[in-house]
């Protein structure tokens, strides 16, 4: 029997997209299954130019966007491409987090495959696909606690909850017949929950693992100022302190943390919160939680819904309207307000007429995400209306010189850095760096190429 293997079909030197295959004897097990934030997918799609629902697989395919791997994708997937299909081959799917890049592709996945989460971050990925955000496809979902082995056939993974910007994010310690593996997810160290890291790391330098597969996000050149969510806090204190009128702000919809700080910073100089409906919905889904602080809709003072008009609303929205306020409530209440808005909502503006230099604090700066809006049509509605955009934002991911420290204390046999464009920051830093090709099996415990 050949040595296990690690095996990278997405994530290599590109932001997100994570795909990563452990192979022992029999037993092959997926991390992750979402899009990368290649700039190649828009040479070819854009927002009215997207792969056909009928033959997804096949459309994404043929520009490579996609990785072919046999016995992962369900027959619908493979329409156009029927001949291609193959039994399952994959024996279980594990999800670090609910962010797109890490699951937006799950519902492409033969349905008989079991797809392991966390339990809330199950509960995260049901309020997307049930409010029309994304589907995920019907699996046989299995849930998981922190902490508690997880066999696979002759494989057994440890999920170790970490820190990040969307909540009940995973690491995990994966132990095969020559060794262990070590696969960070996306974490940080500078957010509420930064405790959580420090004890998956502890963990796995006491692993002493043969391979370290870490995120890399910030690795590389990065200019930013590496704030925590306190520091995010004290800048929109400031902020709110020095504006009479009204504020506006936009943060990641599913950054559980970043709308607990704005609605207490919010609370605290006498406003109330305006939320769109869709994160209204994602925070009633949460609001049995008790690893988290959230704010519930109906239940906590200062929070109001933002109703857009619409000529029909979906089901889940109609359940939000009763309590839902408008533009002409905004309006008259500006000075009391924190407008929680995206670019994607930006028509609501023109009914808004918010007074010149009002101030809209943009609480996101990661180099890439599925939420992030084009730069060019913000700065052109910013002027048209006068506002003057403002930045606080705690990253997601640790910086480069964080990373750096970590992989000289776990010490693995093998460094992979991907979910990064600069692998090579790692090279003279940390011992045993390897920068991972995609397709190629990578052999354990010394890293070594297999045919």
């Amino acid at each position: 029997m050949r040595a296990p293997t690690v095996r990278f079909y997405g994530g290599v030197r590109e932001i997100g997209g994570n795909k990563i295959l452990i192979e022992d004897g029999p037993d092959r097990i997926l991390f992750d299954f979402g899009p990368s934030f290649d700039p190649r997918f828009e040479e070819y799609y854009l927002d009215y130019l997207q792969p056909r629902s009928t033959s997804p697989v096949k459309d994404l395919l043929e520009f490579q966007l996609i990785p072919w791997i046999p016995g992962l994708y369900s027959r619908e997937a493979l329409a156009g491409l029927s001949e291609r299909y193959e039994p399952p081959q994959i024996h279980a799917v594990f999800v670090s987090h609910a962010h797109f890049d890490h699951a937006g592709y799950l519902r492409y996945i033969d349905p008989e495959i079991p797809v392991h989460v966390g339990g809330g971050t199950r509960t995260i990925l049901d309020a997307i696909d049930s409010s029309g955000t994304t589907s995920y496809g019907e699996h046989p979902w299995q849930t998981f606690g922190g902490k508690r082995a997880i066999r696979v056939g002759g494989l057994e993974v440890v999920p170790y909850p970490v820190d990040h910007s969307v909540p009940h994010a995973y690491g995990f310690i994966v132990r095969t017949r020559e060794g262990s593996v070590v696969y960070t997810g996306d974490f940080r160290q500078h957010g509420p929950r930064a405790a959580l890291t420090a004890e998956f790391v502890e963990a796995a330098v006491e692993e002493q693992p043969a391979a370290l597969i870490i995120e890399g996000t910030r690795a590389g050149p990065d200019p930013r100022k590496n704030f925590t969510e306190q520091g995010v806090r004290e800048g929109v204190d400031g902020l709110l302190a020095r504006t009479p009128g009204l504020a506006m702000a936009s943060c990641y919809p599913r950054d559980v943390d970043r709308l607990g700080t704005l609605y207490r910073a919010a609370v605290d100089s006498g406003r109330d919160l305006v939320v769109p409906l869709r994160t209204a919905y994602l925070l009633g889904a949460l609001a049995g939680d008790r690893e988290l602080e959230v704010p519930v809709p109906g239940r906590a003072p200062n929070l109001k819904i933002y109703r857009r008009p619409k000529k029909r609303y979906a089901t889940w929205e109609q359940e939000l309207l009763d309590e839902a306020v408008d533009s002409s409530w905004v309006r008259d209440h500006a000075r009391e307000s924190l407008l929680l808005i995206d670019v994607n909502q930006f028509p609501e503006l023109i009914d808004l007429r918010p007074e010149k230099g009002t101030p809209y604090v943009r609480s996101m700066s990661e180099p890439f995400s599925e939420e992030d809006g084009n730069d060019r049509v913000l700065h052109n509605w910013l002027d048209h209306f006068g506002l003057r955009l403002e930045q606080f934002h705690a990253s997601g991911h640790c910086s480069g010189a964080e990373l750096i420290e970590i992989g000289r204390r776990i010490r693995a046999r093998t460094f992979f850095p991907i979910h990064t464009e600069h692998p090579e920051a790692f090279e003279g830093e940390v011992e045993n760096v390897r920068s991972p090709q995609k397709f190629v099996a990578y052999g354990l415990p010394d890293g070594r190429e297999i045919a």
